[in-house]
């Protein structure tokens, strides 16, 4: 009993995602029963669930670095868009330049966007560990700035990745029923999985969060733990960028991954991570990243107008930074502890009375 509730506490965290998720399951249950419903299209599955795990895709990576950052500096980056416009232009303008494409050509062109990615990554780390500046406001520079270079990258243009391999990584590989951008993911998140268990990331990264200065008594350097979260935000967003650009079979360089930033933050805070740093939890930001998407797509199909869905949105987000505030959480606590503490009276009452009753029993036997 003890190790259930123990395990049911350190599962806590994943009720309000899970709870939201339960809510657009069951509206878009009420909207068609066929919501589930999968079907066989040129030998790949497509329905709702294929659907949205294809579509967040670079929410769900995006959603792990910006956790990470978010932990360890207390704050966010709010320039994840724009790196992975520019990763995904320096990938697009080696493939083109490479004349014939090949795998290799796209795995070389994958890893320098990687390589770009790490290098923004550290620049804006360098601000935030060693100059100290805000997260926001240091990322604010590529934010506005970002989108310019890519385009500058393109050469003003919108470049169309017209062959075959990228054209299979953006939609199916011919054999395998599910699209490739899901395998991309699944695999993306094994890789993070493997590497928190078999490394103390977690831990420093945790640590650094609750209390810098109690870390850096321990013999660790907060700045080199922050500024590794941002060298991983990189490889995230250039990952994101790869995967975005293949999709879409050309580089739009104002468009991509426009304001994803955005609901990487919400999908952090709906799974249940503080926005001030501390303890995380990767899974509860994919599940959060997931939920986000299928948010859209609900509204979507509830023939929401496209423009109107930021406002909802804006709705929901307040209704969750409600709910998830410390007050409401002070509030239902406080609520649970009354509620335990009826159900114990009520308990020992009845003890007590069970007790006086086998005592007089007894009593009259003995006359």
């Amino acid at each position: 009993m003890l190790r259930l509730k123990a395990y049911v506490n350190r599962l806590s965290h994943l009720f309000l995602p899970l709870s939201v998720l339960a809510l657009l399951i069951i509206i878009n249950l009420i909207k068609g029963a066929d919501y589930f419903s999968i079907t066989m299209v040129n030998g790949a599955f497509y329905g709702n669930i294929p659907n949205i795990l294809f579509g967040a895709s670079e929410l769900v990576i995006l959603s792990i670095g910006m956790t990470l950052v978010t932990a360890a500096s207390r704050g966010q980056d709010i320039s994840i868009g724009e790196i992975g416009a520019i990763t995904s232009a320096t990938f697009v303008l080696y493939v083109l330049n490479a004349g014939n494409v090949t795998v290799w050509t796209i795995l070389v062109g994958f890893l320098i966007s990687c390589v770009v990615g790490i290098i923004i990554g550290a620049f804006n780390g360098t601000l935030v560990s060693v100059f100290k500046v805000q997260p926001m406001v240091a990322t604010l520079i590529l934010f506005l700035g970002g989108r310019s270079i890519a385009f500058m990258i393109d050469g003003k243009v919108s470049p169309i990745l017209a062959n075959e391999i990228s054209n299979k990584i953006g939609t199916v590989i011919p054999g395998i029923p599910i699209q490739t951008p899901i395998i991309l993911t699944a695999v993306f998140i094994a890789i993070v999985a493997v590497v928190l268990k078999t490394t103390n990331l977690r831990l420093y990264v945790e640590s650094v969060g609750i209390n810098p200065s109690a870390v850096r008594l321990n013999g660790i350097d907060p700045k080199k733990i922050i500024f590794l979260t941002f060298l991983i935000m990189g490889v995230c967003s250039a990952v994101a960028g790869f995967i975005a650009v293949n999709k879409a079979g050309r580089h739009d360089s104002v468009n991509i991954l426009k304001f994803i930033m955005m609901d990487a933050i919400l999908a952090v805070a709906l799974g249940g991570n503080s926005l001030a740093g501390g303890k995380f939890s990767i899974s509860g930001s994919i599940i959060g990243a997931y939920t986000i998407e299928m948010l859209n797509r609900t509204l979507l199909r509830l023939e929401v107008n496209p423009e109107a869905i930021k406002s909802f949105k804006a709705v929901f987000i307040i209704i969750l930074m409600v709910i998830a505030s410390p007050v409401v959480r002070v509030l239902v606590g406080k609520v649970l502890d009354r509620i335990k503490t009826f159900y114990s009276d009520r308990q020992t009452d009845g003890l007590n009375n069970a007790a006086v009753s086998i005592t007089g029993a007894t009593g009259k036997k003995e006359e």
